[in-house]
């Protein structure tokens, strides 16, 4: 008890950008990398910021927590319903609750589904799920006025998928970053915090807006391009502002920078759907005259057995009797049919004709329990580096663009991890770090009992 534990948590961090190509030029960072513990951090299966960073906080897997990505369909309802998940999906205790009952003060800027907020012991900023600063988005509810005098207008995100020129990407994700650090920074040297941690989503907004200005390996890449230091650049940012941060607080201590997934180029995008009515598994009473999403096509639910929704993967659902409104799957075939499906999609080649390295699995298949509404199948396209596109109107199942907006960028199943305890001298990089740790690793920093339930282990 005494010490303090901050926490800086970087949305889509790069372990190969962050420790090899940019390292170099990012001080900061290599400097708690020298007096530290350090290595990439397994995400979960999604690696999407949501569930990842309940995850991380909760030290449980999706199917514990019942929370899949964004977006959900309750088994049953309308074809194409679906709900958000928000604070109020997440059932299971997390970090700052522990700490709390503790007696420790906790301060969180940020943190993925914390909206709609609830009481902690301390003070809390909501996330970019929020719906806009007239909602109650901080707590307590006056740290609005607190921040609208420190900063003008707080920016809980950048736009995503806006069709914008880079140097607009740029201006707006570096503005709204600048605002988050001040704010942190303000409420770190006037608020009680025995714990605090920030987030921030500026790095997987820019990152999948402009990674193909610097990446050679990416099909839309120009040598030369006005651009190409534009990530960079916003790396240096980041480790700037975090040196600021570090000089306000107690020389002792515990620093960490995680993050919930990484990133990579994505190759393009796979029409699951298409895929679906060209297999015989979806029939369509009439073609869509454009491209269209699911909910606005004319589908004949009598003569389909499956459809999708897109995204980073693919959730699919199968037309069952009893279960769908027009359901016509057997309920004592439903597995024979789904493990043809699966068998069908884990063949699908990329588009080149070569493997694809598909992951495609039943929820209860792959987690111990899977709680919450998950689909019948989760399909993961090309090793991440396909997005699912579930708009139909397609006329090849490969496109090289997103179906939804600008995506030059995909996550990757590694994020990375920082681990700096000034009394304790750091093991340098080390190997199978998952993202389950993080909590562990944080209450034994307190001197706090690790709960039963915990999925993860103490990193030092």
């Amino acid at each position: 008890m005494g010490r303090k534990v901050l926490v800086f948590g970087l949305d889509c961090g790069e372990p190969s950008l962050i420790f090899n190509r940019y390292k170099g030029q990012l001080p900061t960072l290599n400097r708690l990398m020298d007096g530290g513990t350090w290595g990439e951090l397994r995400s979960v299966v999604p690696p999407i910021t949501c569930p990842a960073w309940m995850c991380m906080m909760s030290s449980k897997n999706p199917g514990k927590l019942g929370i899949y990505g964004f977006r959900h369909r309750k088994k049953g309802a309308d074809y194409g319903s679906m709900y958000l998940a928000n604070s109020t999906t997440v059932k299971e205790r997390l970090l700052w609750d522990e700490l709390g009952d503790a007696g420790l003060k906790v301060g969180l800027l940020a943190i993925p589904q914390t909206y709609p907020l609830r009481p902690v012991n301390g003070w809390m900023v909501g996330d970019f799920l929020t719906p806009d600063i007239q909602s109650e988005y901080t707590f307590p509810s006056e740290l609005k006025q607190e921040i609208a005098a420190e900063i003008g207008e707080y920016e809980l995100d950048y736009s995503n998928r806006k069709e914008v020129p880079p140097e607009e990407v740029i201006a707006g994700v570096t503005s709204m970053t600048k605002k988050r650090f001040k704010v942190l920074r303000k409420f770190l040297q006037n608020k009680p915090w025995d714990f605090a941690m920030m987030h921030e989503i500026g790095l997987d907004r820019i990152q999948h807006y402009l990674w193909s200005y610097s990446d050679p390996t990416h099909h839309k890449y120009v040598k030369g391009n006005p651009y190409e230091g534009a990530l960079l650049q916003y790396h240096k940012l980041l480790d700037q502002e975090i040196a600021e941060v570090l000089k306000l607080i107690p020389e002792d201590t515990v620093v960490m920078v995680v993050s919930d997934h990484g990133g990579k180029a994505m190759k393009g995008a796979f029409c699951i759907n298409e895929w679906l009515i060209q297999n015989g598994w979806m029939t369509l009473k009439s073609r869509p005259a454009s491209v269209s999403k699911l909910e606005k096509c004319d589908i004949d639910w009598t003569k389909t057995k499956a459809w999708a929704e897109g995204g980073y993967y693919s959730r699919i659902f199968l037309n069952v009797e009893g279960r769908e409104p027009q359901g016509v799957v057997p309920q004592d075939q439903l597995k024979a049919v789904r493990d043809e499906l699966k068998a069908q999609l884990e063949a699908v080649p990329d588009m080149e004709g070569m493997p694809m390295k598909n992951l495609v699995f039943a929820p209860e298949e792959y987690y111990p329990v899977a709680n919450g509404d998950p689909s019948d199948l989760m399909a993961f396209f090309g090793d991440l580096q396909y997005r699912a596109a579930g708009t139909l109107g397609h006329p090849s199942l490969y496109l090289l663009e997103n179906d939804t907006g600008p995506d030059d960028g995909v996550h990757d199943w590694e994020g990375i991890c920082i681990l700096f305890d000034p009394k304790q001298p750091g093991k340098g990089q080390v190997p199978e770090l998952s993202i389950l740790d993080v909590a562990p690793t944080i209450l034994t920093k307190f001197g706090l009992p690790i709960p039963s339930d915990y999925e993860g282990k103490p990193i030092a």
